[in-house]
Parts: C-alpha cells; sequence; structure tokens
C-alpha cells in the first residue's frame, strides 16, 4: 500500500457527526440510517471522541444501560488516536492491528477531515495487490521472460 491517507484512501467523505450529550439512541439511528459504524464525538467543530457500533453493543447493550438516558460522552472513547492526512495507510493499518481498532479519525492542524476504517485499509491494500499482479503478468508474459513468449 503506498501513497497517503487522503486523498488516497479518504476522499470527499461525508462525516457523520454528534455532540457529546446526544444519546446512544441518537448514534444507532445515525449508524443504521447511514449504514456506518462510527460516529465523530464533536463540540464547536473540534473532536472529542469517537463512538462506534462495538461500543453500544459493549457498553450499552450487555452493560444494562438505557439508550435513551445513556449520552455518549459517558461511553466514547475520548481523545481517540488520530492520522494525518500525509500518513501512510500502512501507518494507519498497523496502528489499528496494534490497538484494536476499527476506526480512525483523520485531522489536519485539529480540523476534522476524514475517518479511515479498517475496510477503507483492506480494499487499498486489495487494489494494490491487484495492480502488483497485472505488472508481474505482464512482465512476465508480455516481454519474453515466460513461457507465454
Amino acid at each position: 500500500m503506498t501513497g497517503k491517507i487522503v486523498p488516497d484512501i479518504v476522499d470527499k467523505q461525508t462525516l457523520y457527526t454528534l455532540p457529546p450529550d446526544s444519546t446512544c439512541r441518537d448514534a444507532a439511528k445515525m449508524m443504521d440510517a447511514n449504514k456506518i459504524s462510527a460516529v465523530l464525538v464533536v463540540t464547536d467543530e473540534r473532536l472529542q471522541g469517537i463512538i462506534t457500533e462495538r461500543d453500544l453493543t459493549a457498553k450499552v447493550l450487555a452493560g444494562g444501560l438505557d439508550p435513551d438516558a445513556t449520552r455518549l460522552e459517558s461511553i466514547m472513547t475520548p481523545n481517540p488516536d488520530v492520522l494525518a492526512p500525509d500518513d501512510p495507510p500502512q501507518d494507519a493499518l498497523e496502528l489499528m492491528r496494534i490497538r484494536g481498532y476499527r476506526h480512525l479519525p483523520v485531522l489536519d492542524e485539529g480540523n476534522i477531515v476524514g475517518m479511515v476504517s479498517i475496510r477503507d485499509l483492506y480494499a487499498a491494500a486489495k487494489e494494490q495487490l491487484e495492480e502488483d499482479v497485472r505488472q508481474r503478468e505482464s512482465f512476465i508474459f508480455d516481454t519474453g521472460y515466460g513461457t507465454g513468449a
């Protein structure tokens, strides 16, 4: 995987955000309506935390909390690790692997510019592998070095 988080992995995203005093039900509804699995928790356009499906499942559902009364600020991951737009995708993948994340916000000088998911990174890795195979096949079969010559 080569390139940078922005624009090679994340480009022109719609960011889904909620304030910290929103309820867990608000987050779940937003995730369901938009087919996403993480929401950024934001105050005055500044990242406060992140809430994921895993948070809702493990902390609210399994914890017996009321999703209509539980505020995001009480279960979110505050001050999450973040990526910079120029970070290489490999660094993001390694951080996710080591820390067990599936989503990482992307900030540029404190401004939220995107969120990268493990799915985004795997898609980029797959694309890179497919391109590598195409290049190798072209080299082997189109240049007289392989059995197809």
